[in-house]
This record gives structure tokens, sequence and C-alpha cells, in this order.
């Protein structure tokens, strides 16, 4: 069960924040090897909109019940100032950690990063590099 909320912004929009259990990492590792959890913060236009971004990233079984754990201030505005409004953060509680692009999440065999094939070589062309 994920913890979690949202907050409905003046212009309409909404920042979703999602306290899941972190995907797998490493060449061995399961997907709850180490106990671990992440808090996934994402700005969209409503609520679905937001659970679909993860789905679409692979996180398949995220859902939002409830309001219980709402995002602060200080993660609204870390979600809002990065480019994909998409961000995750290992320990939540630590305020010194910074905000992580979910690519730097999903890096892995089972969630190879954007741009990059499953070896971790770069698709691009030279040209585009």
């Amino acid at each position: 069960m994920s913890g979690g909320g949202f907050t409905r912004l003046p212009g309409g929009s909404v920042v979703v924040a999602l306290s899941l259990p972190r995907p797998p990492h490493g060449a061995r590792g399961g997907l709850y090897d180490c106990g671990c959890r992440v808090r996934v913060l994402v700005h969209a236009v409503n609520r679905q909109r937001a659970l679909t971004r993860l789905r679409n990233l692979g996180l398949r079984a995220v859902y939002l019940r409830g309001n219980t754990e709402p995002p602060t201030p200080d993660e609204i505005t870390a979600v809002l100032h990065h480019p994909d409004g998409l961000v995750w953060r290992q320990t939540p509680e630590d305020d010194t950690e910074s905000w992580h692009p979910i690519r730097a999440l999903l890096r892995g065999p089972a969630f190879p990063a954007v741009g990059q094939g499953p070896d971790g070589d770069d698709e691009r062309p030279a040209s585009a590099a």
C-alpha cells in the first residue's frame, strides 16, 4: 500500500506525492530487496494524468487512495522547478538529499534510461549527442 496525497495549485494543475517501494536496482535486486521506499512527486493537469505518467514509465500498480500524505511546500517547489515535473528522493525526511529525475530511479535491467539501450549504450546517433 502506498501512502500519498495531492495538492491542487491555483492554476488548476495538481502535484501528486506518493511513497512507493523502490523498483529493482542492481543486477540481482528483487522488487522489494531492501525494503527501501522512495517519495515520488508528479506535476500534472489532474490526478489521473499524474498516475498515468507513472504507469507509462512501468510503475503499473500505482494508486492514490486518500490524501494522507500530501506534498509539502518544499516538495511542490522542487517538482515545479524540474523541467520534467517528475522527481523522486530516497529518504523523504532527509532535507539534505536532493531530488533526482525519474530516469535515475528507473535505470536498471528492467528499466533502461530514456535514450539508452538495454545494455546501457546510448541509442542516439553521434551527431545528436
